[in-house]
């Protein structure tokens, strides 16, 4: 497989087009940005860990019926995935009150939910994402009844293998944002699942190990990306 001209550049990664019809190389970066796109700085080694921690996820959710865009891990940074039409929808599931649910409820931080929450937000960085329901989804376009409805189960899906298995190297898994992409006629799970997109507080000392750290100014950001990516035993 050739790497071929850049497709696109994000916050977090760069697209590249290959010789293989069909398939894209995600290159990630370093980069680390918050409030869409006002802060910016540098987590050292995030790259790294975001690509093999994705990638390690993707295997475990397809092993459990989750169709992502995972092809093939080809360096520290770089892997090889299917090239999906994204879904302009950020899918939030949420567990536990933080960030900007609790701050809008008027909510402490850390309350555990009678059920998992799941929202919508319109992928738009002029209009900062705006948060929307599945019938504005539907109205505008974005999505079918249909689509909405297959992203919602495997969202809801992805939940439960996730946090399982935080659970079981002593991470919680307080809520994370997912994305999702058209392939051949299938919904499928694209994007990436690392510190980056996923609050994720040790279960014991509820210690953030996540962007939150960079968001908040609370130091040692990258110790905790690294935290994550050890208990996780990623070689």
């Amino acid at each position: 497989m050739k790497k071929l001209d850049m497709l696109y550049e994000g916050k977090a990664k760069r697209v590249y087009n290959t010789d293989v019809e069909d398939v894209l190389i995600v290159d990630y970066k370093d980069d680390a940005t918050a409030f869409n796109g006002l802060k910016k700085g540098t987590i050292v080694g995030k790259g790294v860990i975001n690509n093999k921690m994705s990638n390690h996820v993707f295997r475990l959710l397809e092993k459990e019926g989750v169709p992502t865009h995972y092809i093939e891990e080809l360096s520290d940074r770089e892997t090889a995935v299917k090239k999906v039409a994204i879904v302009p929808l950020e899918v939030i599931v949420r567990n536990v009150s933080a960030g900007s649910f609790a701050k809008k409820l008027g909510m402490e931080e850390g309350i555990r939910f009678i059920a998992p929450t799941l929202e919508f937000s319109y992928k738009d960085d002029a209009l900062g994402d705006p948060m929307i329901n599945d019938y504005y989804a539907i109205a505008i376009g974005v999505a079918t009844r249909e689509e909405i409805d297959i992203i919602s189960k495997y969202a809801f899906k992805v939940n439960d293998v996730l946090c399982k298995y935080f659970a079981g190297i002593g991470i919680e898994l307080i809520d994370y944002k997912i994305e999702f992409g058209r392939y051949k006629g299938q919904i499928i799970l694209a994007d990436e699942i690392s510190p980056d997109t996923c609050r994720l507080w040790d279960i014991v000392t509820h210690e953030k190990l996540d962007k939150d750290r960079f968001r908040r100014d609370l130091g040692n950001v990258e110790d905790a990306y690294q935290e994550v990516f050890k208990r996780l035993g990623i070689n």
